[in-house]
């Protein structure tokens, strides 16, 4: 199941690292980290950071990869709208009015 958590995702930089889906942002910065020279050589998803490929495949990557469909998706049909979720978990922040005149 994607959606959970608790499932075990193979780390990119070391193939004998298996964390939790939870974790695995987190293991990817620090393990990026601690692996700059197999940094070097992987790209990440522009649909989906959490995917990181080598360099010489993210082009085949990005024609395959399942967000992007889903992304595409939404564009074509223009219905793209928050799930109740991201509503309700959204920010009701408003910048506060600005005093300043910036053409004196």
């Amino acid at each position: 199941d994607l959606l959970d958590p608790d499932r075990l995702i193979q780390c990119p930089f070391v193939k004998n690292h298996h964390i939790r889906a939870c974790r695995f942002p987190y293991h990817l910065v620090k393990c990026k980290e601690s692996n700059p020279e197999i940094a070097k050589k992987l790209a990440t998803c522009p649909f989906n950071a959490r995917h990181l490929v080598p360099s010489h495949d993210l082009s085949d990557h990005i024609m395959k990869c399942s967000d992007k469909a889903s992304m595409e998706q939404d564009i074509v049909s223009g219905s793209y709208e928050p799930s109740q979720e991201q509503v309700k978990n959204g920010s009701t922040w408003q910048a506060p009015p600005c005093d300043e005149d910036w053409e004196t």
